[in-house]
């Protein structure tokens, strides 16, 4: 089972949008605003569905919840293919968040499930850093597809519509688990068994501190991770138009060829980072410590992308970007498996879909607030300036503050 849980990630990350999403949406004549206003579209429409949808996973079925979110997630990416005005593309990212929603969390319990019939419960990071890191390889050979597709057809726009072929084998691939995986999940419990499964789950985030810190460290590190990461696309297209030796390229492909290798370097150091994450807790001194450690050093890191965006130091800033990438690889196998480790198992599920919808609601309230920093900044320029990307560290600042009270507990 361990292949079949690497193949739903290297599968699931064959998104060959997402090396040039933002550049996409620019290429369709929206500002840093209104792409911002799209992603809080994504992440609320996930939180409308978030909870319901852990719950209805842990009640009805993982393996079923896991179908429909890749038949979701092949509807987005058709419609964001084909859309033609503003409006469909609210429908597709709406029906992007969705399919998040049903994904997110669910897997993850699938996993720790598998562990627990085997005896394996303390392989946790290692099996889960492992399968994340062929979810990264799968990001890498995604941006590579990429750039090649912009190369050869001009437009950013174009790699949506591909995008809905791996979707479409991994709901074959989840189609077909073995049925023993949801053992212990009642089935049959329907609307009401769902919804007495999101009380009691809320009533353990609430009631319980140990997991409403681990809510509050989700918020603090992917709630930021999650809106500035996209921004590296930015930061490459300024440094790509600025070259000095033009290569025969238009100032696009340049770019596509820079973003492509950009993440194909950061998702495969990525799949090294997933993969070694026991080991970087185990060298830490445990999981705590690592947690720590991780909060260090993101923190650091998003001081120093501030001054090297204030600078105009745009290499620098990708090698920042990069090391932001690596330390969140390190940071999601470690800190899923401390959900596992002190929630209830039987709302696994639920309880991750908690967390990732705390996560989603913090990149709602940032993603719109930089985007208008950055267009009050950027005077309406195609190729946003260096100088005018530093707001994106803004979204820093709730690590800043999380990062002192663990320090301090």
């Amino acid at each position: 089972m361990v292949a079949r849980f690497s193949l739903y990630g290297f599968l699931k990350n064959l998104r060959f949008f997402e090396a040039f999403l933002i550049l996409a949406l620019r290429e369709r004549g929206l500002d840093f605003l209104g792409i911002g206003a799209l992603i809080a579209v994504r992440e609320i429409a996930g939180n409308l569905t978030q909870i319901p949808s852990g719950a209805l996973a842990d009640a009805l079925g993982r393996r079923r919840c896991m179908v429909v979110s890749m038949a979701g997630y092949v509807v987005s990416y058709l419609v964001l293919g084909m859309s033609t005005n503003n409006i469909l593309l609210i429908v597709g990212m709406m029906l992007f968040g969705t399919a998040d929603a049903f994904r997110d969390g669910t897997h993850k319990a699938l996993i720790y499930a598998w562990l627990r019939q085997q005896g394996r419960e303390g392989e946790r990071t290692r099996i889960y850093g492992y399968t994340r890191s062929w979810s990264k390889i799968g990001s890498a050979l995604s941006s590579l597809i990429a750039a090649t597709l912009v190369i050869f057809t001009g437009s950013f726009s174009s790699v949506f519509l591909l995008s809905a072929i791996p979707a479409a084998l991994n709901l074959i691939n989840l189609a077909t688990y073995p049925a023993a995986l949801d053992a212990g999940i009642p089935g049959n419990g329907g609307i009401r068994e769902t919804w007495r499964n999101v009380l009691d789950s809320l009533r353990e985030v609430i009631g319980k501190a140990s997991i409403r810190r681990l809510v509050a460290d989700s918020v603090a590190v992917e709630g930021s991770y999650t809106v500035v990461k996209d921004y590296l696309q930015v930061v490459v297209q300024a440094l790509a138009v600025a070259l000095p030796v033009r290569l025969a390229m238009t100032g696009d492909q340049r770019t596509a060829v820079l973003g492509g290798l950009a993440y194909a370097v950061l998702h495969v150091l990525s799949s090294v980072a997933s993969r070694r994450a026991h080991l970087f807790e185990i060298r830490c001194g445990g999981t705590e410590a690592a947690v720590l450690r991780i909060y260090q050093l993101s923190a650091g890191a998003m001081v120093v992308l501030a001054v090297c965006l204030v600078c105009g130091l745009g290499g620098l800033a990708v090698v920042v970007f990069i090391m932001l990438g690596l330390l969140q690889n390190l940071w999601r196998p470690i800190h899923v498996g401390r959900f596992d480790r002190d929630g209830d198992e039987r709302r696994a599920a639920t309880l991750l879909s908690i967390e990732s919808q705390a996560s989603s609601i913090a990149a709602a309230l940032w993603a719109p607030l930089i985007g208008w920093l950055i267009d009050n900044l950027t005077s309406g320029e195609r190729v946003a300036a260096l100088s005018a990307l530093w707001p994106v560290c803004l979204a820093g600042l709730p690590m800043l503050v999380v990062w002192r009270r663990v320090r301090t507990a």
